[in-house]
């Protein structure tokens, strides 16, 4: 039977008898590690670096941002990132793995281990709001018009918020790794994730249901598992894959098609849309494109951590992106620059010493 695997701070977490198995990118369990070079430089572990890995970011109304860390908590920051300081008191699971802000401005954190923490204090304490969830890894978290929504390893829920408990949004997804959420105007929920691709729930339906008609690769295989999805300004959706580029729906994911064959790299960590044109965070930089997907222009200069696994637009044409070494800044949207002072924490401890 094939195996397939998640991508966790660049890293292939491969599950078998109740065991995780950390592996490479780009290696299988035969295989013997070997150095990779990355701009002349030899690539460190993803325990190694002297910046938090960062895989969520998010801004709030008031423009502080936060910063998801995979084995170091949570950060935030008030100055644009000049400085970062940690917020991550009451969190028991300091591998981060999604962020979101409420309507009412509450901030919330979904964790590799320890389920959804909130915080209406500016990140200084955090409480635990876990009830209702049958599973605690919390890859997605969605606020919405109508409420706040959690994609989890068993699926996905809505939390009640007058009682704080969580409760599963329909059937059809039990037991299934939920990646990302989307939600259009009409109220139909997107779920992308690990293993059965898109699925879509639309309201008085009975249930979820796939939507694969040309979510096909270059080879023609379907692509299964999705990391990103997002609605643009037309209700058009775009889904980020794990290695099969980015594919647009205009029906409403009935079908399907790429514009990302000219993208250099196929594995999608991150997308935001531009007033023209769409912007995308890869295992290897950004890329913009202007032209829907003809054309994809790097957009690299100064991001010297090329391993992106987050990105998020902060108005005015600003970004954040949150890589395997901290965290970048663009004002322009074309150049970078490195805002990692607070962020450098040193090696991360290994996910399987936290239960």
């Amino acid at each position: 039977m094939m195996k397939r695997y998640a991508f966790v701070c660049g890293m292939r977490i491969l599950s078998a008898g109740g065991l995780l198995f950390c592996l490479a990118p780009e290696m299988s369990t035969a295989e013997t590690p070997a150095p990779v070079t990355i701009s002349g430089e030899a690539a460190r572990g993803p325990f190694d670096q002297s910046a938090a890995s960062v895989q969520a970011l998010v801004v709030t109304g008031s423009g502080a941002v936060y910063a998801g860390s995979f084995g170091h908590g949570i950060f935030r920051t008030a100055d644009k990132g000049s400085t970062w300081v940690p917020v991550g008191g009451g969190v028991t699971d300091p591998f981060i793995l999604s962020l979101t802000v409420a309507r009412d401005g509450a901030v919330y954190a979904g964790t590799f281990r320890g389920g959804v923490f909130r915080s209406h204090d500016d990140g200084k304490s955090w409480q635990s709001v876990n009830a209702g969830l049958k599973r605690l890894e919390v890859k997605a978290l969605m606020a919405a018009e109508d409420g706040l929504y959690a994609g989890t390893s068993d699926g996905v829920y809505r939390l009640n918020e007058p009682e704080d408990r969580w409760s599963v949004v329909t059937t059809g997804l039990d037991d299934v790794l939920v990646h990302a959420l989307a939600r259009s105007t009409d109220g139909t929920l997107y779920a992308g994730t690990s293993g059965k691709g898109v699925l879509r729930f639309k309201r008085h339906s009975s249930g979820w249901s796939r939507m694969q008609h040309g979510l096909k690769n270059h080879e023609g295989m379907i692509e299964n598992f999705i990391r990103v999805l997002v609605i643009d300004q037309d209700q058009g959706i775009l889904a980020g894959t794990f290695d099969g580029g980015v594919f647009r729906s205009a029906d409403g994911g009935l079908t399907w098609r790429s514009i990302s064959r000219a993208l250099p790299n196929d594995s999608i960590r991150g997308i935001v849309l531009l007033d023209q044109g769409v912007i995308v965070a890869t295992g290897n930089g950004v890329f913009k494109t202007s032209d829907k997907g003809k054309q994809w222009i790097p957009v690299n200069k100064g991001l010297t951590s090329l391993s992106v696994q987050s990105l998020i637009s902060v108005g005015g044409g600003g970004l954040y992106a949150g890589t395997s070494e901290g965290v970048f800044r663009s004002d322009d949207g074309l150049t970078w620059t490195a805002v990692n002072q607070g962020l450098d924490v040193g090696m991360a401890p290994p996910p399987f010493l936290f239960r």
